[in-house]
């Protein structure tokens, strides 16, 4: 009989495996074995890739912060919002629509924008963007992976209106 390698399989030269043991070519709980803990380790695993996925799809939806609303007094029932986007590295906003006016300016970053319609454009720091209240804003994302980026927004909408309406 050869000689018994470390995994506890029989050789006669390295890489052969010994004729006399095959049952053992593969050392127990090595690369061979099948058993039931096989299948719950691999959806242990896919659950998990699953919510690390997840949690960075959620990292990366924009966080919107209010700075101020004016009712405008003569346009009874409208008000001014001004609001603040930031996309973090990678980050996008789904397709939607404002159903108000919205003026955009880029504050820091670069970031990729397009209206149903529309050309696509990339915007960089004091470059401004136009929506009108029938548009379907399809691209709004961060054109970097690794930089945020940062915008002002000012809407003019309809008093109590959402601020953004997402479009299937």
């Amino acid at each position: 009989m050869g000689r018994i390698l470390p995994n506890g399989a029989g050789a006669d030269t390295i890489g052969a495996v010994n004729r006399e043991m095959p049952e053992r070519s593969v050392a127990p709980g090595g690369l061979g074995r099948r058993t039931k803990e096989a299948p719950m380790t691999t959806k242990l695993v896919t659950l998990v890739l699953l919510c690390l996925m997840t949690g960075t799809a959620m990292a990366q939806q924009a966080k919107v912060t209010s700075l101020m609303s004016k009712d405008l007094t003569e346009n009874p029932g409208r008000e001014v919002l001004m609001i603040t986007v930031e996309h973090a590295p990678g980050g996008s906003s789904p397709i939607h629509r404002h159903n108000a006016r919205a003026i955009v300016y880029v504050l820091e970053g670069s970031v990729v924008m397009q209206v149903k319609g529309g050309k696509q454009v990339t915007l960089t720091p004091g470059q401004t963007f136009y929506e009108g209240p029938d548009d379907v804003h399809v691209v709004d994302r961060n054109a970097s992976s690794t930089k945020p980026a940062k915008l002002l927004v000012f809407l003019i909408k309809d008093k109590g209106a959402p601020v953004l309406v997402p479009v299937e």
